[in-house]
């Protein structure tokens, strides 16, 4: 994303971890630069796990740059103490990940400079130009921040909490090993083991369904018996009784509904659609 706003900006001069223009700076991050704290940060005794500590919930979270991309946040930080960067634009992706990551490296960096937000959906060079055309206050995203952050810090509670406690109790009987809680993985993981858990007791049943082939003057279609109870029989010899019983009768149609719609072809792909679906 950094250089195709770098060149949509024009700049073309590169740097270690940066573009930069005549008029402006692109740098970027490599996800999240900056992590929450582990609980020795706040308390040297919390570095070992004893279920008397739990829960541990810090009065105030503390942050330091991840150690995999410590450099890059220093060429960020570098950047924004330049005396010729008079204002910062945060073009991380439009989502409140993307408030986190910005302002979790401007905070930790130090920074005071005034702060607009660069909300586009295309990294289409059109789209961003016109971006930069309408940049926002980033105030307006104040709520996305926020709630990114108590995220990041419910994850982190729920997350080292349990998983402490989970483990410690675990070695008390007899098990080996550190046993991982999350405020997300832990419910999914129990829908899988619980859906496992279905397949595994699943019992097959056979059931048994009467299909005819209809013909009116449109042409010929098949339709399903049916009732209030379904289309289902669980005896063989109840649906042959239905079937010898309908066989070359004349048919009725009881109903007939019809509407009019209209379904709008899907849009062309821009990059971001385009980049989610070859994900999948």
């Amino acid at each position: 994303m950094g250089r195709d706003v770098a060149a949509a900006l024009g700049a073309t001069r590169r740097g270690e971890g940066f573009i930069e223009g005549r008029e402006d700076i692109v740098t970027w991050c490599v996800g999240h630069l900056v992590e929450l704290d582990e609980p020795d940060a706040y308390d040297a005794r919390l570095k070992h796990w004893r279920i008397e500590d739990l829960p541990i919930i810090p009065d105030k979270f503390k942050y330091h740059p991840a150690e995999r991309t410590r450099d890059q946040f220093k060429v960020i930080k570098q950047l924004m103490a330049r005396a010729d960067v008079a204002s910062v634009v945060n073009a991380a992706d439009a989502g409140r990940e993307g408030e986190l990551i910005f302002d979790l490296v401007y905070t930790l960096a130090g920074c005071r400079k005034p702060v607009a937000r660069l909300w586009i959906s295309s990294l289409t060079r059109d789209a961003i130009s016109a971006g930069f055309a309408q940049l926002k206050p980033a105030s307006e995203y104040t709520g996305l921040r926020d709630s990114a952050r108590a995220r990041q810090q419910s994850d982190w509670l729920v997350g080292l909490n349990a998983t402490r406690a989970q483990t410690i109790m675990a070695r008390k009987a007899g098990h080996e090993g550190v046993y991982s809680l999350g405020r997300v993985q832990t419910p999914t993981l129990a829908l899988i083991v619980a859906r496992d858990d279905e397949i595994a007791h699943f019992v097959p049943v056979t059931y048994y369904e009467v299909v005819a082939e209809f013909k009116a003057d449109a042409g010929t279609y098949r339709g399903t018996w049916f009732d209030k109870k379904g289309t289902r029989f669980d005896k063989r010899e109840a649906a042959e009784a239905v079937a010898a019983k309908v066989k070359g009768q004349q048919g009725a149609v009881e109903k007939v509904e019809k509407k009019a719609s209209k379904e709008r072809a899907p849009l062309l792909y821009d990059l971001t659609t385009l980049q989610r679906t070859a994900n999948v």
